[in-house]
């Protein structure tokens, strides 16, 4: 959308940008001109008449001698659509000071020129002359910046080293009378001509004022044709745009729908596969070896305990066979001992000392062959004698002394045995 602005003849007004993206810049001057929002640029320039004093100091003339000029002028942008362009370029945006600055400047840049070139009784004396050749000079440079020079006057020349009051008394009083002649002469055309430009400025604001209300009138109704146009174009244009997008959202959600279902169907299928392996891999890793092992320690515990029963009972069996053959042959050895023991009690009590010597007799020989056991690993005996006779009373001696002996390991008188004091009796009184 946009706004409408208008503009006096007193301004121009420069619309730049449009609504398809274009650089080109319309020029309205006392009318309206439509800017659409956000795109288009408006801008404003007087076109009101601007009153310059452009002023040279101490500038030197043909002769060398320096004088000041100071005049009066009056410029404005020209209206014609290649001037107006030109002075939009170099002005738009600027302030009417900033505008008077630069074609002040330019007019006081020819004005010292062209007084490089003449004396100063050219100067003072056809000052008309010396504006005017000033205004054709600058107009062209000033023109290529959309600038009119309307008028220009001299308005004072005067020099600090009194070279014009030399001149006679009566040369600058006609000089003077010249100057104030030419001063209201140019202050009176420039009365005239601003009144005119007012005038000319009026009626162009009435001609604008009224075309602006017929067109005014005629852009409402084209408004509202191309609003109606507009919104018919753009309900339908929304509508479409809607429906075929819904139309597109339904297809899209559809296709996502089909893929997520073969997603979710390849999932499963998947994880199945998945639930399968890993189930045959704990059976094939796991279980089985477990099964395996299990039935193996089974096995080797049963067969621990079968051996361990089996050992323990054989154990027992040969203990209780070994007890029961030990208690037997104790209780022989016993018996035999105790009816041992019996008979010879019997034996003593019967036969008394008969029976003791009768056992000391019997144990003799075992006597004799212990205390002659060591005498078995000798292989021969020596007995030292110097006299045959000393061996048999040495072997007599030996005989004696065995009642002795025995008497005192068994308590048993040899000696009083008759049978043994007859053997032993001779050798022991030999002895004795």
């Amino acid at each position: 959308m946009g706004n409408c602005h208008t503009v006096g003849p007193n301004e121009a007004l420069v619309v730049s940008g449009g609504c398809c993206g274009s650089d080109q810049k319309n020029y309205v001057v006392g009318g309206w001109a439509w800017a659409w929002w956000l795109i288009s640029d408006i801008q404003r320039i007087t076109l009101e008449i601007m009153t310059l004093q452009p002023k040279c100091e101490d500038v030197e003339t043909a002769e060398g001698v320096a004088i000041t000029v100071t005049g009066v002028a009056q410029v404005k942008v020209m209206t014609e659509k290649e001037l107006l362009g030109y002075a939009c370029e170099q002005f738009l945006g600027k302030s009417v000071m900033e505008i008077k600055s630069v074609i002040l400047q330019t007019l006081e840049g020819h004005l010292r020129a062209i007084l490089g070139t003449l004396t100063v009784e050219q100067i003072y004396q056809d000052r008309d002359r010396f504006a005017a050749l000033v205004r054709e000079v600058a107009s062209p440079d000033v023109g290529r910046m959309g600038i009119e020079i309307l008028s220009f006057t001299i308005k004072d020349v005067y020099d600090k080293v009194e070279y014009l009051s030399s001149l006679g008394k009566t040369q600058t009083a006609a000089v003077q009378r010249d100057a104030d002649i030419g001063v209201a002469e140019a202050e009176r055309d420039a009365g005239i001509r601003e009144a005119e430009c007012k005038k000319e400025m009026m009626d162009v604001k009435f001609v604008a004022d009224t075309k602006m209300a017929d067109s005014k009138r005629e852009l409402e109704m084209q408004k509202a044709s191309f609003n109606q146009e507009v919104n018919t174009k753009k309900a339908e244009a929304q509508l479409a745009y809607e429906l075929q997008a819904a139309k597109e959202q339904q297809k899209i959600r559809l296709e996502e729908i089909e893929i997520e279902v073969v997603q979710r169907k390849k999932q499963i299928t998947i994880e199945e596969k998945e639930i399968d392996r890993t189930e045959k891999e704990l059976i094939a890793t796991v279980k089985r070896p477990a099964e395996a092992e299990a039935y193996k320690m089974q096995q080797l515990a049963e067969g621990q305990k079968m051996k361990k029963v089996l050992t323990a009972q054989a154990e027992a069996e040969k203990i209780r066979f070994i007890g029961e053959a030990e208690a037997g042959s104790i209780e022989a050895v016993g018996k035999a001992e105790a009816e041992k023991m019996r008979l010879k009690a019997e034996a003593y009590t019967q036969y008394g000392e008969a029976a003791k010597t009768a056992l000391v007799l019997e144990a003799l020989p075992k006597i004799a062959s212990k205390v002659a056991a060591p005498l078995s690993k000798t292989n021969e005996i020596v007995i030292l004698s110097g006299e045959g006779s000393r061996v048999t009373g040495e072997v007599n001696r030996l005989l004696a002394e065995l009642p002795v002996s025995v008497n005192a390991l068994t308590g048993v008188d040899l000696t009083k045995i008759p049978l043994l004091q007859k053997m032993v009796g001779p050798q022991c009184q030999a002895a004795v």
